[in-house]
C-alpha cells in the first residue's frame, strides 16, 4: 500500500448530531491476517451511515464487531454511553442493535408473519411455562406483540404474503421480510449488510424507499454496507470508506466520492 493510503483522509462533514455509537481504534485479526486495523468512526443518532469499500475491505467484519459476533483484539465500542469490547449478539439485540445479513437468514418453512414474530421474542417477558399454557398474561402478551408485527407488515406493504412460507417468495420479498424481522426488535441502531445485493433495479428502488421510511418515519438510526454507489450517495448522510482493513476516508457523500484515495481504491490502482 502506498504512503498516500496509509493514513485516513479526513473530508468535510455535516453538522454534528447526538452521538449514538463510537468505534474506537478497533483492530481485528484472524491468525496472521489483519481484517481491521485501528479503525475509528462514529454514528450519530438519526442518520444513515454508510460503510463502503472494495471486496475484502473489512466491512462485514466491522459489522460483526459492532453486533458482538466478533471480539476485536484491540479497541472498544461505545454504544449509548456504554463501553465494551466483548459482547454476545443476543446482548447486542437487548441493547438495541438489530442486523440483517448479506445472505438472507430466514426460517424458510415459516410464514412471513411467523418470521417477523420471531424478531419479537427478545422483547417477550413471559417465561416458557406461560408461553406453553398460552393463557392469561401470556395470551395478552402474544396479542400485543402480534399487533406490533401487523403494523410492520402494513408498513412494508407485505400484507399479501403474510401467510406465505418465505421459502416460496422471490428474493426481493425475502429481503423485505428480513428487514421486517429486524424492525420487530425495535432497534435504535439497525445494521444492514448489503440490503440491495442480488436485486434488480425495481427491487432496489423499493428497498431504498423502505430504508428512508425506516429512518425518517420510525426514527431508526441505520448503518449500512452497500456496493451500489448510486444507492450509497442517494441514501447516506455520511460515509466511511475502508480499504484493506484501514479507513481511508470519512465524511459526507459528495466529498467522499471525489476523494482521490477512494477513487483509486475502487479503480483498483496498485497500492
Amino acid at each position: 500500500m502506498s504512503s498516500r493510503l496509509a493514513e485516513p483522509i479526513a473530508v468535510a462533514e455535516q453538522g454534528a448530531g447526538e452521538m449514538l455509537m463510537e468505534v474506537r481504534n478497533v483492530s481485528l485479526s484472524f491468525g496472521g491476517v489483519k481484517a481491521i486495523t485501528d479503525i475509528s468512526f462514529d454514528i450519530r443518532k438519526g442518520e444513515i451511515r454508510a460503510i463502503i469499500g472494495p471486496n475484502g475491505a473489512g466491512k462485514t467484519s466491522m459489522l460483526n464487531v459492532i453486533n458482538g459476533f466478533y471480539t476485536p483484539q484491540k479497541g472498544e465500542i461505545v454504544f449509548r454511553g456504554n463501553t465494551r469490547r466483548a459482547m454476545k449478539p443476543h446482548h447486542a439485540v437487548r441493547q438495541g442493535i438489530a442486523r440483517t445479513f448479506q445472505n438472507v437468514a430466514l426460517f424458510k418453512g415459516m410464514s412471513t408473519l411467523d418470521n417477523i414474530m420471531a424478531g419479537r421474542s427478545v422483547l417477550m417477558k413471559r417465561n416458557l411455562f406461560w408461553q406453553m399454557v398460552w393463557h392469561g398474561p401470556a395470551l395478552a402478551e402474544e396479542i400485543e406483540h402480534r399487533e406490533k408485527v401487523e403494523e410492520i407488515i402494513d408498513f412494508l406493504e407485505i400484507q399479501h404474503i403474510r401467510r406465505t412460507p418465505v421459502g416460496k417468495l422471490p428474493y426481493g420479498l425475502q429481503k423485505r421480510v428480513e428487514l421486517g424481522r429486524a424492525l420487530a426488535m425495535e432497534p435504535s441502531l439497525l445494521l444492514l449488510d448489503e440490503p440491495m445485493a442480488g436485486m434488480n433495479l425495481e427491487e432496489k428502488e423499493d428497498m431504498s424507499r423502505y430504508i428512508i421510511d425506516v429512518n425518517r418515519q420510525r426514527g431508526t438510526t441505520i448503518a449500512l454496507i452497500e456496493h451500489d454507489m448510486g444507492v450509497v450517495m442517494d441514501l447516506s448522510d455520511r460515509v466511511v470508506v475502508l480499504d484493506y482493513g484501514k479507513k481511508i476516508a470519512d465524511g459526507v457523500p459528495d466529498a467522499v466520492k471525489s476523494n482521490q484515495a477512494v477513487i483509486d481504491a475502487y479503480l483498483g490502482v496498485a497500492h
